[in-house]
Formats: structure tokens, sequence, C-alpha cells
């Protein structure tokens, strides 16, 4: 893993020692919102319009790491100014830049197409996916976990050289993240980017996913750490990132917001 150094704070970022490849948006509509999606107040209909404007609150961050080229479009405003005048030039977003969003089944289905659709509304849907990963979790004899099955996986071509955007309510372990790049590049190529939207993440699940990967950047909600001692959360974010933990012996997020996949297809 890279060197943990502090990320310098942008007005939307909040300062941490998780180093240059996480960005913990930072600021009071997204704070109240992620504090409204883990009430359990809420209604269902809340649940789920939450989920979509927090998703694409990070998306207006993540984008930001996706390819771009100078650009020029010819305005309304050239009728009356003629072509010179009324062109905007400037960098936009590389419109034959290769990126595939993947869908992690069930929490992932709604972000995943937030996200694909804020996309296509500025991208040719040439350059465009959207992909299905099904992992179901097969037990042993024993009972436990023994493997995933992807075989009702939809995956609709190669991802060689494309950004991966993988959104998700709950950045838990880290082991689904894992398991589903492990699959895409296994069968489908290397991607060049791996971009991970989780709504709230934990240490551990920063750790296990940077570990994997150098080109993971994660882009998160918020990052929970409630099963820290009381000592170590009264450190900075990450100061002493081997002794945070955000999960329970369930592997819940704590504080969290329970298990959001189950809640947002109310099925259990």
């Amino acid at each position: 893993m890279e060197t943990i150094i502090p990320t310098p704070a942008r007005s939307s970022s909040a300062s941490h020692a998780y180093g240059s490849r996480v960005e913990i948006v930072s600021d009071p509509w997204t704070a109240t919102a992620l504090s409204r999606l883990s009430s359990p107040d809420g209604s269902h209909t809340e649940l789920v319009a939450i989920v979509k404007a927090v998703t694409a609150r990070l998306a207006a961050t993540a984008f930001e790491h996706l390819p771009t080229a100078p650009a020029a479009t010819v305005t309304r405003m050239a009728e009356k100014h003629g072509e010179q005048l009324g062109t905007w030039r400037g960098t936009a977003l590389d419109s034959s830049a290769g990126i595939v969003v993947i869908d992690v089944i069930r929490g992932g289905m709604i972000p995943s197409q937030v996200i694909f659709e804020l996309l296509t509304l500025v991208l040719p849907i040439d350059g465009l996916r959207l992909d299905h990963l099904n992992m179901e979790r097969v037990a042993g004899a024993d009972g436990h976990v023994e493997r995933v099955d992807l075989s009702g996986s939809k995956v609709g071509g190669s991802i060689e050289g494309a950004t991966l955007i993988l959104p998700d309510p709950m950045g838990a372990t880290g082991a689904t993240m894992v398991r589903a790049l492990e699959h895409l590049m296994e069968k489908h190529g290397q991607p060049a980017k791996i971009l991970m939207l989780p709504l709230i993440a934990t240490p551990e699940f920063l750790k296990t996913v940077l570990e994997f990967d150098d080109r993971v950047h994660v882009v998160a909600g918020r990052l929970d750490r409630g099963m820290s001692s009381a000592e170590v959360l009264k450190t900075p974010l990450g100061a002493r990132w081997s002794e945070e933990s955000g999960l329970d012996d369930d592997d819940y997020i704590v504080p969290g917001a329970g298990g959001v996949g189950e809640l947002l297809n109310n099925s259990y």
C-alpha cells in the first residue's frame, strides 16, 4: 500500500490520512442526507430518493477523475454573433473514452443506474455500458461461505483500457468489490482506472480495496469507524488506521445505516 499521507483538504473533501486515492465528501447537505439515510424514521420512498441524490453528489466528485479532452461547441448565439464568437471552447469529458458502470446486485442496482444515466446525458452511448454482476454466496457442507457464484451475471464485453465505476451504498469489508474485480479482470481485460463510490465506507473497506489494486480510487460520502476505541475516535481520520474499525461481528457498519440493500428492495 502507498505511504499514508494527509490528503489536502478541498472545500468539499474531508481531511484524512488514508492517502491520495481516497476522497471523503464533506459538506453539510451530504452529511444531513446521510444522517437521514441512517435514521430508522425515514420511509422507503425517502430512502430511495436519498440514495439517488447522494450517489449523484458523489458522482460530481468522481467524474473529475474521468478522461478529458479539448472541446468546442457551437452555441445558439452563433446565429447572432457568428460561429467564431458563438462557440464555447474548453475542457470536457473525453467522448472517445470507454466507461463501464458495474451494478453489483442487489445494493448497487439503484446507484449504478443513477451513474449510468448521468453519463448518458453528456457522453455518446457507444462508449458507455452498464454491466450487472449477480454474486450469490454458496455455502459448503459446514454452512460457511465456500465460494461466490457469478453465473447469472451480464457483462457486455471487454473492459480493457476502460474506466470502471462501481457504486454501492455500503463499503463494509470490501470483499465483494475485490471479488467483482477479480472476476472482471480475469474474464474481460484490464481497466485503466477503477472508481468506487460507497455512500458510507469503513477503514476496513479502504484497506482491502486499496491494497488489492493501485488503480482503485474511492469517493465516499462518509467514513464510519464506530467500533474503534474511544481513544482512537479522538484522533483524525486515518491517523491510527490500523486501530480503526467500523464493523461489528456480523460485518455491519457502525454507526452505518443497517442493511441498505435489503431496505432498498424491501427483501430480506
